[in-house]
């Protein structure tokens, strides 16, 4: 099956305050989007890769937003008045952290520093 078979990938995330992760994803993180009507708003997200990992557990589903510079985007967010809600974590495959939105959810931010097929 050829990827050209798809136009894009539609993610998902459920908030316990919709209209408030909206307000930020559209204000704060700056995403242009379109109004599917009465203010339901669908984002346009960046370039995205899909990776598929082992586990023992469960099957799960991840979203992380990557970055090229985490630290610029932190203090970016930190100058919004967005918490940082776990600490920076050095691994040899990419920096992880995650912040706070307005609902309480945590969304994860990852810079990777392994090589990336979005811009393939």
């Amino acid at each position: 099956m050829a990827t050209g078979m798809f136009s894009g990938a539609h993610v998902i995330l459920y908030s316990q305050d919709a209209d408030a992760d909206r307000a930020f994803i559209k204000g704060v993180l700056g995403f242009a989007h379109v109004d599917a009507g009465h203010g339901w708003l669908i984002f346009k997200l960046p370039p995205a890769e899909i990776a598929v990992h082992p586990t023992e557990g469960p099957a799960q589903t991840e979203f992380y937003l990557m970055c090229d510079d985490l630290d610029a985007v932190l203090a970016k967010l930190t100058e919004h008045g967005v918490e940082i809600t776990q600490p920076v974590s050095e691994q040899g495959w990419g920096r992880l952290t995650a912040v706070r939105m307005p609902s309480g959810s945590e969304l994860p931010l990852y810079q990777p520093l392994h090589p990336v097929a979005h811009s393939l």
